[in-house]
């Protein structure tokens, strides 16, 4: 029989939301700041996933996700999608807080995208879409007290004077006054029942997952621990996600775990329903190893971070930007088969800086490699390979009077700076997943002349997951200018060891 280990995606996935239309599973993910954004993924046998597009190119213009004037969207973004499938039309809606809107996107071609979006003023934070078996769309949502709101049939608007109330005044089933959000709802059997998580201050002090029930969509309803496990990883609880079932009647749960700086990682459990409860786990535990989901058919592996040579005309849907990009400033034509990076505006840092262009990390180890051609910087320019996070670190060159400079540097301290004088530079960031505990992850950076012999640079930096920023740490091809615009440097390839 065929197994798997969790977790099944050593990578940043969080907030997953999960779906099956006949043999095919659709999942959404929360991707912060990063576009395009809301990434759509695709699986036949829940294990190994692709992604197929996203949910939206452009959230909004405003200055925080152009990085202008100051302002960013750090940690902000698009949150916790709901997906969903009712009548033939593909659902998916979350909050963005610098907006302070909710969106609801509709097509009915989930791999084709064409979405179509609806806004509703204000945040309805950790929202769950349910379509009601007598026509109804609700949003449950909240954090503490958990709430429904009625939508339009259509599901474009609050439904005036529909339903709109407090179903569950103090979701905390743990006693211990701690966090309950991140709803998922659900109508199976004639009853309903609300999927949530809680972070207890007290005991054991991690995320679990709670569940509550009832027979009429505004209770009384009853709650439950579900599961309360670690996958023996730092007491860092197995919590938050859906539920879906498989073609031959099992149900699974697609949760998360913190996992360190590499972000927050997909975990698969089995559910058994026991009494009428979803009872997630082996025994109360998430399973290290497990058989695959039946049916089994795909032989692929899961692909959300690749190798690039630029040789298309667009990018591959791994890659994303950090905020919008911005047209004017990248190419994949001006050199045909190369990545073009064009300062387009002065900046004081590499977080402020446009147009850098990043894929996730994973772990519990990975290497990243890039061919760079600096021939035409300017004085202050500075391109390179990041680890890309609010601590961030990196390896690249930069100009001085005329002069170019091989460096490594951190989000405080310029470490290490080498003369040079060729135009063509390689550069590598290897990543250290396997002690994440907050404080131990790390990376070390390299350079090579030939591209054979590689040195290694500065020092190595200790990773940390800041909820500032809200992701996991990315690979970060980056041209910034801190003195004059124009300056242009060119990527041949990115190569990425798994």
């Amino acid at each position: 029989m065929k197994t798997f280990t969790n977790p099944f995606i050593w990578a940043d996935v969080p907030d997953p939301d999960i779906i099956r239309v006949g043999d095919v599973y659709y999942m959404t993910s929360t991707t912060m700041y990063f576009t395009p954004g809301c990434p759509v993924m695709k699986s036949t046998n829940l294990v190994q996933w692709e992604i197929i597009g996203y949910v939206y190119d452009k959230l909004s213009d405003n200055d925080h996700m152009n990085l202008k004037n100051g302002k960013n969207d750090y940690g902000k973004g698009s949150w916790a999608s709901s997906l969903r499938y009712y009548n033939g039309i593909f659902y998916c809606a979350f909050v963005a807080y610098n907006t302070n809107e909710t969106y609801i996107f509709q097509t009915d071609d989930i791999e084709k995208g064409n979405w179509q979006k609806y806004v509703i003023d204000g945040i309805y934070h950790d929202m769950s879409l349910l379509f009601d078996d007598d026509g109804k769309v609700y949003m449950v949502y909240g954090v503490f007290e958990i709430k429904i709101i009625e939508l339009t049939a259509d599901a474009t608007a609050i439904k005036p004077n529909g339903l709109n109330t407090t179903i569950i005044k103090n979701a905390d089933i743990s006693g211990g006054n701690s966090l309950a959000e991140g709803a998922h709802i659900y109508k199976l059997n004639g009853k309903y029942y609300i999927f949530l998580i809680c972070w207890p201050q007290t005991g054991k002090k991690r995320r679990i997952q709670v569940c509550y029930r009832a027979d009429s969509i505004t209770g009384n309803y009853e709650g439950k621990i579900i599961l309360d496990d670690d996958l023996g990883f730092h007491n860092a609880g197995v919590a938050q996600g859906g539920i879906v079932d498989t073609p031959t009647g099992e149900w699974y749960a697609l949760l998360f775990q913190d996992h360190g700086a590499v972000g927050r990682i997909p975990v698969l459990v089995p559910v058994s329903w026991i009494d009428e409860w979803p009872m997630l786990g082996e025994n109360g535990k998430a399973p290290i190893t497990m058989p695959f989901p039946a049916p089994s058919t795909a032989e692929t592996s899961t692909t959300l971070v690749i190798s690039e040579n630029f040789d298309s005309p667009t990018l591959a849907y791994e890659w994303q930007w950090n905020h919008n990009p911005d047209k004017n400033y990248w190419s994949l034509s001006q050199r045909v088969g190369w990545l073009r990076l064009t300062t387009g505006s002065v900046v004081d840092g590499l977080l402020n800086a446009k147009n850098t262009l990043t894929q996730r990390t994973f772990g519990p180890t990975c290497s990243g490699r890039v061919l760079l051609d600096v021939s035409h910087m300017k004085d202050g320019d500075y391109a390179g390979l990041a680890a890309l996070q609010e601590l961030y670190g990196f390896v690249g060159v930069t100009q001085r009077a005329g002069q170019r400079y091989i460096i490594m540097e951190t989000h405080d301290t310029k470490v290490e700076s080498i003369p040079t004088t060729q135009t063509i530079i390689y550069l590598r960031v290897d990543f250290d997943f396997t002690t994440a505990t907050n404080i131990t992850d790390e990376a070390q950076f390299y350079y090579s002349l030939d591209g054979i012999i590689w040195l290694k640079i500065g020092a190595r930096l200790k990773m940390v997951y800041k909820l500032t920023h809200f992701t996991g740490y990315r690979f970060a091809l980056f041209n910034y200018a801190t003195e004059t615009t124009g300056g242009f440097v060119d990527f041949d390839w990115f190569k990425v060891n798994h």
